[in-house]
């Protein structure tokens, strides 16, 4: 695990993939998450080439709580320039879901970052309240925590568009965390909750003025089954931003990298061949 220093000195927990000298993609996890779910795509992206980097936004995993209860979004854009910079490339690919695509999408968007490329993953300026009210409530329930990892499990399968449970409970246990009393909490703090009804009202137009403004190469994906991104929100964007591409997983949902992780993989890995090829021949 690496540590670099956020926003407001907020300590930042990551992991690194790839060659120090390849050029730099980070990837950013979505809400109530932690870098953990980026694993697959990291390993598979530090294969073609990359230096892959994946942080625990602040509040969530092993970064920080903010002692400020500061979960903003100009709070994770901070966040996110302290760490790109710590780490010296200053046109890296930026990956980013839900969440983490908001953040990629300002970041870039308004000119916080300079990024080679970027990949939102079900993100667009437009989604769905019936979505958002879905993440939200599975957020906050068991707020007592849950008995067992298997408990865990079933409220993931639930969620999860294709109903399956994950394969394994030991990948499942990095994103809860274990009290005292035995039972099993989501990874994040419960601070950060707060701040997103207050973020919805605001976005669209926010993100909306971003996507307008991008102009390095873009790429969208969205899960299929998603309840979060609609075609609408889909087209909505692509009218936005004309030279973005698009691609539509049929077998995933909003949580497209661990719905679908080869596809997801193999399609984000492809863009950035596409775009970064000189760059990553170069290093």
């Amino acid at each position: 695990m690496h540590v670099w220093t956020g926003a407001n000195s907020v300590r930042i927990a990551g992991d690194v993939w790839g060659a120090e000298s390849a050029p730099l993609v980070v990837l950013l996890h979505g809400g109530g998450q932690t870098r953990h779910s980026w694993r697959g795509t990291g390993q598979e992206l530090a294969g073609h080439g990359y230096r892959v980097v994946a942080f625990d936004a602040r509040g969530h995993g092993d970064s920080a709580w903010a002692a400020d209860a500061d979960y903003s979004q100009d709070a994770f854009v901070r966040d996110l320039a302290c760490v790109v910079d710590a780490l010296g490339d200053p046109h890296p690919a930026i990956i980013g879901a839900s969440l983490g695509g908001n953040t990629g999408l300002a970041a870039v968007g308004e000119g916080a970052l300079d990024a080679s490329a970027l990949v939102l993953v079900d993100v667009v300026p437009k989604t769905t309240r019936t979505g958002f009210e879905r993440i939200q409530a599975f957020m906050k329930q068991k707020p007592e925590g849950f008995a067992s990892l298997d408990e865990v499990a079933d409220a993931v399968a639930q969620y999860r568009a294709d109903g399956k449970r994950p394969r394994h409970n030991a990948g499942l246990a990095k994103n809860v965390r274990k009290s005292a009393s035995g039972r099993y909490f989501w990874h994040w703090d419960p601070q950060f909750l707060a701040t997103r009804e207050a973020d919805l009202a605001l976005r669209h137009a926010r993100l909306s003025r971003a996507a307008r403004r991008l102009r390095a190469p873009t790429l969208l994906v969205r899960g299929a089954s998603s309840d979060v991104v609609t075609d609408e929100g889909v087209a909505e964007f692509l009218d936005l931003c004309p030279h973005a591409e698009y691609v539509n997983i049929e077998a995933a949902g909003h949580m497209v990298a661990g719905d679908d992780n080869d596809v997801f993989g193999h399609a984000t890995a492809a863009f950035l061949e596409r775009h970064l090829a000189n760059a990553r021949r170069a290093s």
